[in-house]
Formats: C-alpha cells, sequence, structure tokens
C-alpha cells in the first residue's frame, strides 16, 4: 500500500451508495436515470443529493433506458459531463446507444450494477449483462468491494475524458453482494476530490454555434471502417492513462490500483483469475492453501477492457496450472467469456494447460471451500488431469 497522503473520513456505505457518493463529488452537468434492482438504490440516493442541493447536476429521469442513454449522447455531445448507471436488462434495452456512445467518442461514465440477464428472470448477479456489451468500445472496469466502487467511479471519469482516449466507461460492481451489503471505507474529502476530478472542457459541442459540426452522420462504405480503427486505437490509448491515473489517485488516497491485482502470483504453481467480488473469497482460499503449503495465485482482473493481455500473461507466467473462473456462459462455446480471452491470449506463449470454471449464475454463492476444490482440481491438471471440457461449479445436476 501508498502511504496516505490526505485525510480521509471512514464511512459505512453500500456499494451502491459508495459508487453514487463518488458521483456527487464528481457533480456531472447531467444525469439521466432510470431506475432497475439492483441498481435503483445508486440513483436514488444520487437523486437524494440532488434534492439536498449537495449537486448542481441537471437530473433528466426518462421512460427507458433506452432514453437514459440516448439522454446522455446528446448531452455529452453538447458537452456536458455526463453520467448515468444501470444493469442487466436496463443495459440489454440501451445496447443500440451504448455502441453509439462509444463510437461518437463520448465520454459518458456509467456505473453498471451487474446482474443477470432474462429470462428465466432473476435479479441477482452474475456478469452476464457485463460481458453482453464487451464489444460495444466502452472502457470496462470491474470491482471487488465497495471501496473499488468508490475509487474506480472517481478514476473512470478522468479516464474517460483524458484526450487520447474520449470513450465512455462501465464501472462493474456486483449486485445485491456489493450494490446492497454495507462496507467499511474510506472517502476522500470533497476538495480533494473535486481536485482530482477537474473540470471538463469539451474540445466540441454541439451548442458552439460558432464552430459548428455534424453528428450522428450516416457513414458508407467510403468512411466507416476508417472510423471503426480510429475507436480501436482510442480505447488501445486508454491503457498508459489507467495506469497514470491510478497513480495520481495512490498520491492522494494511498490505495494502489492498476491493470489488475496479482495477489500472492509471483511464486505460484496454481493460478486462478478471476473478476468482481468473487476475487475476496478467493483471497480466502489462497491463504489457507499456502497454509497447507500449497502454492496457490491469483489474479484478479480490473480492467477487462481494454484488455491487458501481454500484462496479463506475463503475471501468470510459470504457473504449472491456470483456472480461468467466470460468472457467465458463451452459450456454444465450451468454456466462459473470460476463460476465452486468457487462453487466447496465451496462445503460443504459455505451455500450462488451462481450466475453465463456471460460478454463480443468477447469485448462486461461491464458497471458500468450493474454490479451494478448484485449485485442488488445478493440481490435478497441472499433473496430466484432461482439462478440455468445462467445470460448473455448485451446479445440481
Amino acid at each position: 500500500m501508498a502511504t496516505t497522503a490526505v485525510p480521509q473520513t471512514r464511512v459505512s456505505l453500500t456499494g451502491n451508495d459508495a459508487a453514487a457518493e463518488a458521483l456527487r463529488q464528481i457533480n456531472p452537468d447531467v444525469i439521466a436515470t432510470y431506475p432497475i434492482t439492483p441498481q435503483t438504490e445508486l440513483m436514488h440516493k444520487f437523486a437524494q443529493f440532488h434534492a439536498d442541493g449537495l449537486v448542481d447536476t441537471e437530473m433528466v429521469l426518462v421512460e427507458s433506458e433506452h432514453s437514459a442513454m440516448s439522454a446522455c449522447v446528446g448531452s455529452s455531445a453538447a458537452g456536458a459531463r455526463t453520467c448515468t448507471a444501470t444493469s442487466s436488462q436496463g443495459l440489454a434495452l440501451m445496447l443500440e446507444i451504448v455502441y453509439i456512445a462509444s463510437a461518437y467518442r463520448l465520454p459518458i461514465v456509467m456505473p453498471v450494477v451487474n446482474r443477470a440477464l432474462s429470462g428465466p428472470i432473476n435479479i441477482h448477479c452474475d456478469h452476464s449483462d457485463a460481458m453482453m456489451a464487451r464489444d460495444c468500445g466502452w472502457v470496462q472496469i470491474f470491482s471487488e468491494n465497495a471501496q473499488e466502487a468508490y475509487d474506480n467511479t472517481l478514476q473512470a471519469i478522468r479516464i474517460a475524458e483524458h484526450p487520447d482516449v474520449l470513450t465512455p466507461a462501465m464501472v462493474n460492481l456486483d449486485g445485491f453482494i456489493l450494490s446492497h451489503t454495507a462496507e467499511t471505507l474510506d472517502v476522500l474529502d470533497d476538495e480533494v476530490a473535486h481536485q482530482f476530478v477537474g473540470t471538463y472542457e469539451a474540445e466540441r459541442s454541439l451548442l458552439d454555434t460558432d464552430n459548428p459540426y455534424s453528428i450522428g452522420a450516416l457513414f458508407l462504405t467510403d468512411n466507416y471502417y476508417e472510423c471503426r480503427r480510429q475507436q480501436q486505437e482510442a480505447i488501445a490509448n486508454c491503457m498508459p492513462v489507467v495506469e497514470a491515473v491510478a497513480r495520481e489517485f495512490a498520491a492522494i488516497s494511498g490505495r494502489d490500483y492498476g491493470l489488475f491485482d496479482a495477489y500472492r502470483l509471483d511464486d505460484a504453481d496454481l493460478a486462478l483469475v478471476i473478476a468482481g467480488s468473487t476475487a475476496g473469497t478467493a483471497k480466502v482460499a489462497v491463504d489457507q492453501l499456502r497454509d497447507e503449503g500449497v502454492k496457490a495465485g491469483l489474479l484478479k482482473i480490473r480492467l477487462f477492457r481494454p484488455f491487458p493481455a501481454a500484462q496479463i500473461i506475463a503475471a501468470i507466467d510459470g504457473a504449472k496450472a491456470i483456472g480461468v473462473m467466470d460468472r457467465a456462459i458463451s452459450y456454444g462455446l465450451d468454456g466462459g467469456p473470460l476463460f476465452h480471452e486468457i487462453r487466447s491470449a496465451a496462445y503460443r506463449t504459455l505451455d500450462a494447460p488451462f481450466a475453465s470454471y463456471i460460478y454463480g449464475l443468477g447469485g448462486r454463492d461461491i464458497l471458500v471451500e468450493e474454490i479451494v476444490d478448484v485449485y485442488r482440481g488445478l493440481a490435478e491438471v497441472a499433473a496430466g488431469a484432461d482439462a478440455s471440457q468445462t467445470r460448473y461449479i455448485g451446479v445440481r445436476e
């Protein structure tokens, strides 16, 4: 941990309240919002800040998530610092406009409270909504706990608005597990947070009649390809910005962030890769196995888009077997989406066997003992056991 440079206030907040507190300190020009469980309380909290006069944000209450993202596109194109939040089916409904926001290079920030996609209807956590949006051209950051939901939201606005990036960003936090659970965290003083976030001066604005520009134009075969290639370059530029913003944040908060978090991984024989709140549970399993003499390690995904492939592979290089735990399914493809990202990145680079584990769909609990069993299974894979089939943790046959 870095040395804390400024005083902070220790509070108890849910993940939703922590993200809302970050949004209060960001004080966006515009927030467009529509309720959906388990995100609803996040915007309820921000609406209370608004009603109490703690922000001067223009709150736009719309009739759907599609409308919320449409309003965000309009306000951001007009030069306003703009945020929203959503979850699950809400993200699915706004997906058409999510693609448009990134194509127009609009630095909107959106906490996404991760929840299973229907059907059947389920309001609890998995990562199917985030994985649905992985190719939308947004920066994606995952949070392990309420502290990270707060910290990541503050950092996301700086990342998205950076002139080398200008790309919208999602901050993922697990539904109910984080969103509705109170935890102890440290929050920056308002003035420190305001200085860190700074002000946003858009390079262009639809309201600038002296310098008009066009947005939403039809791009046919002569321009569309180039537009998408430029968009890819922009999100790739995000990687060093994420690291630079994290260093600046560490200097004021004492909390270090990077592209990922490597936990007891330096000498690990068995490496597990996880995103989200389950990483905290996995750390307990790692410590327990280390006490037994098992060289277990963990890599927690923080930055998912852009995907830091080379850095991740360097971190897990040396492990004798690598497991990837997904809280989502890639239907029709054996193995979860994160598993395929990691294994593809390692192609022709690592010789270690990979194993895919699906867990926790629809909010199903994942226990320390189950993760310990995953590591024991990985030890068998390292010894030559077949790892070709996906394992489904905790599912009833």
